[in-house]
């Protein structure tokens, strides 16, 4: 696209043709939506060449812009993570068909039947940076439940993000459904995010995936309905009566695995009683593998932790670092969390039944773990096949937002002549 191009007239156009797609996936087969999904997967794998270029051309566009490694990790495909979003495409595929899906009926004494079903939401906005898995997981879950999506993916993954794309949109053709109803905006330009942020009248929902920045950005401008995907703030507590196998094997896992996931943990609170002995072994454990370790008091002591600053409680790093803290009790913990926490996904370590009821009970986040590892915040881990994103906040959808959640409802009502008195 030149500088010239008309953006306002640009995203009118393809929010007109969302709406009308969308009036047509609305009562859309559940075996036509079936096909779709799986004739993509086909034509990802049988494209993987061209996929693999593409990426190819994204990563020296992000090498350039000075992206850090964890954020290249989070653009680069190979054939593992192909093959995931392959996988993915085939989950929501064998998934049942949310839509007309009965979530409550009765009877009431005036002789009317009531049932509330699911509904789509209608057209659904995504917004999201880097990662070009979410072009497939986002445009197969609106099409499983019934909504047309525009799709307005990160500079850093345009030609990656154009090659998934064009699979979704074989899929569409292949099951006779309207190309419009998986849309991606053909611009690196801005201005298309700041259009779709108003288009109330073309666009239902918003998802933003993506940093602090952008969902920021999102959430202060836009004019359209917002599931905010915020960052992943992640902690772990540690408590006195943790096993010490586990913490090792979780906390490694949980930081390590990968370090530019939302749901990689970035903070470690350890009970006083305890900091000596299970939390020493495993803030050595986190450097010998390459982390660097910002400790506060007496974690300074340990060999290679770095002091940490008040700007590192409450830090995304994406990145092999991890800030640490002595905690008094299981309350101060939570008091901690409450403070420095993005509401998206914390865990306690303990084998005190007691204590993890009352921190999964307590805390307020959209996702609370017991003894596992903060990295199965995911909608795929999760049985959704794929998510959309992690919702923080508490309206409509919360947690992994998969495609049932992409759904409202609508009460059918039915009588036999039933008159009101």
């Amino acid at each position: 696209m030149t500088q010239d191009t008309d953006i306002s007239a640009l995203m009118a156009d393809i929010g007109a043709r969302a709406k009308a797609a969308a009036a047509v996936l609305a009562t859309a087969t559940a075996e036509r939506k079936h096909a779709a999904l799986i004739s993509a997967a086909d034509a990802v794998w049988a494209g993987r060449a061209q996929i693999f270029a593409a990426n190819d051309q994204d990563m020296a566009y992000g090498a350039d812009k000075g992206l850090t490694p964890a954020m290249l990790d989070r653009l680069k495909l190979d054939e593992d993570r192909l093959r995931g979003i392959v996988d993915g495409l085939r989950a929501i595929a064998a998934q049942p068909d949310p839509v007309g899906e009965v979530l409550a009926e009765w009877d009431q004494p005036s002789g009317l039947h009531i049932a509330r079903v699911r509904t789509p939401l209608g057209v659904i906005g995504v917004i999201y940076e880097s990662r070009p898995n979410v072009t497939a997981d986002a445009g197969a879950l609106c099409l499983k439940a019934g909504n047309a999506v525009i799709l307005r993916g990160g500079s850093e993954s345009f030609h990656s993000s154009r090659a998934l794309h064009a699979c979704l949109q074989q899929g569409l053709r292949d099951a006779n459904l309207p190309e419009d109803a998986i849309q991606l905006v053909p611009t690196r330009d801005r201005a298309a995010v700041q259009a779709m942020l108003t288009m109330t009248d073309k666009i239902d929902v918003i998802v933003p995936r993506g940093g602090k920045g952008l969902v920021g950005l999102v959430q202060r401008e836009a004019r359209v309905p917002v599931f905010a995907h915020l960052e992943g703030i992640v902690h772990i507590y540690i408590d006195k009566d943790a096993d010490p196998e586990k913490v090792l094997r979780v906390v490694l896992n949980a930081k390590t695995r990968r370090t530019g996931v939302c749901g990689a943990a970035e903070c470690l609170l350890i009970h006083k009683d305890i900091a000596k002995t299970i939390g020493r072994g495993v803030i050595s454990a986190l450097i010998d593998a390459g982390v660097e370790v910002r400790g506060d008091g007496g974690l300074q002591s340990i060999t290679g932790v770095v002091p940490a600053s008040q700007d590192d409680w409450g830090h995304e790093y994406l990145d092999m670092i991890i800030a640490a803290r002595e905690v008094d009790s299981l309350e101060d913990a939570m008091a901690h969390i409450r403070r420095y926490g993005s509401n998206h996904t914390d865990c306690i370590l303990t084998e005190d039944s007691a204590a993890a009821e009352l921190f999964m009970n307590t805390l307020d986040s959209a996702i609370v773990m017991h003894n596992a590892s903060t990295q199965f915040a995911d909608g795929g881990e999760f049985g959704m096949g794929a998510e959309i994103g992690i919702a923080t906040g508490k309206m409509h959808a919360r947690g992994p937002v998969g495609a049932a959640q992409l759904t409202s409802f609508k009460y059918k009502v039915t009588g036999d002549g039933a008159v009101r008195g």
